[in-house]
């Protein structure tokens, strides 16, 4: 086995309309590292991920990013007036649902129509409870 003494992995994600993916990502809280006129550099929660002027609408419609978030209700909500407002077309949010994984997650696709996962999960300092397992006490 090669060990290839990592210490960062990092996804690219595409974009339709780079400017408007830029404003995108930004107005939701990431941080703009560094940017040129074909890549740009995001930071959220000490993660780091590329958002590229590329785009190809099967890869674009099956990308997804997973987010830890402390309250996907809250996230919807916020989302939604964003969303509402117009300023990105082609965004969109749904409800948070429970997963069977054990998170409450609000969806919302990009404008290009990548879909992020902002995911809460049930703990003791978490304010959702999942639904018991079915058959399990």
């Amino acid at each position: 086995m090669i060990d290839l003494q990592a210490s960062d992995i990092r996804t690219l994600i595409p974009s339709q309309d780079f400017g408007m993916a830029k404003d995108f990502y930004s107005a939701l809280g990431c941080e703009l590292e560094w940017s040129d006129e074909n890549i740009a550099l995001f930071a959220l929660a000490d993660r780091r991920f590329y958002l590229q002027r590329y785009y190809a609408k099967d890869w674009a419609e099956n990308c997804m990013l997973h987010v830890s978030v402390q309250d996907a209700v809250d996230c919807f909500n916020r989302i939604k007036e964003l969303v509402d407002s117009g300023s990105f077309p082609g965004a969109r949010v749904a409800p948070p649902k429970e997963e069977p994984y054990g998170a409450l997650v609000t969806y919302v696709w990009d404008p290009s129509g990548v879909l992020l996962h902002l995911a809460q999960w049930a703990g003791p300092n978490s304010s959702f409870k999942p639904k018991p397992l079915r058959g399990s006490a």
